[in-house]
């Protein structure tokens, strides 16, 4: 009885042992000789699903333009920005990153699937035909855009100077699709604006990051240093641009710390950029505007100065563009464009899809006032006495008066124009708040 006791517990153990021991080779991590197996096992169904379409499609196809079809689907369902480049499109690629061509003067974007207006550039023609951010191109001329690439949609929309296109667009808030005519142009681009709000209020507009930007912000700064109490950096419709130009904007304002780090898969493709005190110039309070056009070098310094607690943000969220790309060559003639990294903000936050919100939400509008009709009218009063002057004084060269003003309106932002911009008038009232907290 004690030995068949013995015998079944000792089978029980031997059992369990090998449950153990099967168990553990479940858990266990592929070998290198499974995963080969597994990739020649992958290969092999691509290949015999590559030789029935090419011998039992209805369309006749080269096993070329299946490999092409193939590279392609695979490209786009990575991500928004990835995708396989064609002998045709790597051409265009290299024209458009060299050459000169006559375009639009706007940067779009995937959202959602949909071909997005990210920014209208300031001044160039779809800015004047009235393109917004977060309007969805639907057509461009007759061809529909569901299904293309940015790259082939950028394409289309250039050409040559002079030549018309027509953009489909559906915008939120309208009923039906909108047409807009624009005839193309040659874009050329002022990266920074400056002027002064009242006396001592600097309003810095950077419209993308161009490889002067940071030179051109340091000049602006520097001209009216001696009277600047708080600075306006206006980031809206900004679709980004150059990566040092982004980090050293921001290094003009930060001391130290972390501005933006870049992580990928590989080791190689992991940077940090970080702020140096030396390059500081200046630490008056600031107030950075920012909207749905606000994307990736834009959100970069948004972010980073956010994170920093450097300055309040007023607006609307951004874009939500926060990844690194690439062009790889794979033969002389074709390529692939992959996103091999995304960009953290200091605080280790993502913009990608998300992008940088606001501290103070405020939608864009004008400023609605009630008037006293009753009220005595300073631009009466005003003409008034200046032709009492003239009485004693003699009359005046309005031309030159008039050369006068425009030329300081240039550089100042009139109460008129804050009424007309409810966000820049609300960053302008935080702005004195903070220059009068800081004494």
């Amino acid at each position: 009885m004690k030995n068949k006791k013995f015998i079944t517990l000792g089978f029980t153990s031997v059992a369990l042992s090998a449950s153990l021991l099967f168990s553990s080779s479940l858990l266990a991590k592929p070998t290198q000789q499974e995963n080969e197996t597994s990739r020649l096992e992958a290969l092999a169904k691509f290949t015999k699903v590559l030789s029935i379409v090419e011998e039992y499609d209805v369309d006749k196809v080269t096993i070329q333009e299946l490999i092409d079809k193939a590279l392609d689907g695979m490209m786009k369902n990575l991500d928004a920005h990835s995708n396989y480049l064609t002998k045709k499109d790597y051409k265009r690629l290299q024209v458009q990153t060299s050459g000169e061509f006559g375009g639009l003067g706007i940067t779009v974007g995937m959202k959602d699937g949909a071909l997005t207006v990210i920014a209208p550039i300031d001044g160039t023609p779809a800015d004047k035909a009235g393109l917004k951010s977060g309007d969805i191109i639907l057509k461009i001329d007759n061809k529909s855009t569901l299904g293309m690439t940015i790259d082939e949609a950028v394409s289309l929309m250039r050409g040559k100077v002079g030549e018309p296109i027509d953009i489909t667009i559906v915008r939120e808030g309208e009923m039906k699709p909108i047409k807009v005519h624009i005839v193309r142009g040659v874009i050329k681009i002022e990266s920074v604006h400056a002027r002064m709000v009242g006396d001592d209020i600097l309003y810095i507009r950077v419209s993308s990051f161009d490889q002067k930007v940071v030179d051109d912000v340091t000049k602006e700064i520097q001209k009216k240093k001696s009277v600047t109490k708080g600075i306006i950096l206006d980031l809206r419709n900004n679709p980004g641009g150059l990566l040092d130009q982004a980090v050293g904007l921001v290094d003009l304002f930060v001391n130290d710390g972390t501005i933006v780090s870049q992580k990928g898969r590989h080791k190689q493709d992991e940077k940090t950029y970080s702020a140096h005190s030396s390059r500081t110039i200046t630490n008056v309070p600031m107030v950075v505007l920012i909207n749905g056009g606000s994307a990736s070098a834009s959100e970069i310094v948004s972010g980073a100065l956010q994170d920093d607690t450097r300055a309040v943000l007023v607006g609307e969220n951004t874009f939500g563009k926060g990844s690194v790309q690439v062009v790889l060559p794979i033969t002389d003639s074709e390529a692939i464009k992959l996103t091999i990294a995304r960009y953290y903000l200091p605080s280790g936050r993502t913009i990608q899809a998300v992008g940088v919100k606001p501290d103070i939400e405020v939608h864009p509008g004008e400023i609605t006032t009630h008037k006293n009709e009753f009220a005595i009218k300073e631009a009466d009063l005003k003409k008034h006495l200046e032709k009492e002057l003239e009485k004693i004084d003699g009359k005046k060269d309005k031309k030159s008066k008039n050369k006068e003003d425009k030329k300081d309106k240039k550089d100042i932002i009139t109460p008129k124009m804050l009424q007309k911009d409810i966000q820049l008038k609300e960053a302008v009232d935080i702005i004195k708040a903070l220059v009068i907290v800081k004494g």
